[in-house]
């Protein structure tokens, strides 16, 4: 397992603007306010979610990728990248898979943080399909894609970039998780994170609660002290 003094660059692969957000903003500015250099991925522009039914498709994306951009900027982090697939259809393939392992060997991070592919029967909000399709390619570009420089030839041959083996993996929303990290102090950065997705929670009555109480939740749950907020994870090591 890495130990924290052993991460220097991390890339979060999300399938949504604001996923990343929900699960990992606090983790994410305990990173940068260390020093680490964090990397954002996301897969779709989230075009098919929000309220505003003014918008069209076109118009939601760029609002969205808008809303990401700033979300990012709370919590320290500058690089955010869109693939551009379609919201809400996405499935496990190898251009989806390319194109997250293009990323990994742009950025070279020690750690990658996704969604889990497992449905997590606990709570379903993160298992949407979308979700877990984008968890079981970001694992796939980890092993054995990004590290193999076989696989996906042109990403070597055209683009020059050489093959990164990635040293662990956390997965959020599953099942499962084994790791806990305490973000008390960067909650209310979190929060200004999650406020900027206007288009997603703007409609939302009570949302500081409702996220106080979910992430007290999983500190209490986590054997944390009361008053304590927790984003939980699970830990998949790639050696």
């Amino acid at each position: 397992m890495l130990s924290e003094n052993e991460i220097s660059r991390v890339l979060a692969v999300t399938a949504h603007p604001d996923d990343v957000d929900f699960a990992a903003a606090g983790t994410i500015a305990l990173f940068t306010d260390r020093g680490v250099e964090v990397t954002y991925c996301v897969v779709t522009d989230g075009d098919a979610g929000g309220f505003d039914r003014e918008l069209d498709n076109g118009g939601m994306a760029e609002l969205r990728r808008t809303e990401q951009s700033n979300a990012a900027k709370a919590v320290g982090v500058t690089d955010v990248r869109y693939l551009g697939h379609h919201d809400g259809t996405v499935v496990q393939s190898l251009d989806l898979r390319r194109d997250i392992t293009r990323v990994i060997r742009q950025v070279r991070p020690d750690l990658v943080i996704t969604h889990s592919p497992e449905r997590n029967h606990r709570f379903i909000a993160p298992s949407h399909p979308d979700h877990r399709a984008v968890g079981g390619c970001a694992l796939d570009a980890v092993y054995p894609d990004a590290r193999n420089p076989y696989t996906f030839p042109s990403l070597l041959l055209d683009e020059g970039l050489e093959a990164w083996t990635v040293r662990e993996v956390w997965l959020n929303g599953g099942p499962t998780p084994d790791h806990h990290v305490d973000i008390t102090d960067t909650f209310d950065r979190k929060l200004a994170a999650l406020r900027a997705h206007a288009s997603q929670i703007g409609h939302l009555e009570d949302f500081e609660d409702f996220l106080r109480g979910r992430f007290s939740q999983i500190a209490a749950e986590a054997g944390f002290g009361e008053g304590r907020y927790v984003e939980a994870f699970q830990r998949v090591p790639t050696a």
